[in-house]
């Protein structure tokens, strides 16, 4: 992925070398809020950029009846980080001299242990059980994003 960005980044400052700093920051921002777009729709989803799908939530039951017997049913599966994919968490930043989309605070933790693939506590209940999550990529670079990406700085320059 690194090799992608570095391409990217040649090509880029290539092109808007001759640009002010006002027009890099406006395309700089273009570019952010467009690739946060991009990542939120993946992210709904549910796909890793390669295009393969994420490895589904294990699954839950809901006690039924919290008396006496033992009637359980199924919990229905729900799409997962419906809030993280939210602007609030999934933030794009621009200056005339880079872009950046990532998630911030607490939901930066939450990403990175899904992003990696990590061991993290189900909850922060002390003495809580802690899980190895599977890898899910929720941030990266597709080929319709690279293109996406180049399309919006070719139009950009032809303004």
């Amino acid at each position: 992925m690194s090799e992608d960005l570095a391409e990217i980044e040649n090509w880029i400052a290539g092109l808007t070398a001759r640009l002010s700093d006002s027009d890099r920051a406006r395309l700089g921002r273009r570019l952010s809020v467009d690739l946060r777009h991009a990542q939120a729709e993946r992210i709904a989803s549910q796909r890793n950029p390669d295009g393969s799908a994420f490895e589904p939530r294990k699954p839950q039951r809901e006690p039924l009846r919290a008396q006496k017997g033992r009637i359980q049913r199924r919990v229905k599966a729900r799409a997962m980080f419906a809030k993280l994919r939210r602007p609030k968490y999934l933030r794009a930043e621009s200056s005339a001299s880079e872009i950046s989309v990532g998630f911030e605070g607490a939901a930066a933790r939450v990403a990175a242990v899904h992003q990696r693939g990590l061991r993290d506590r189900v909850s922060k209940q002390p003495g809580a059980p802690e899980v190895d999550y599977p890898r899910r990529e929720l941030l990266g670079l597709t080929e319709a994003d690279r293109a996406r990406l180049m399309d919006a700085i070719l139009r950009h320059l032809g303004e």
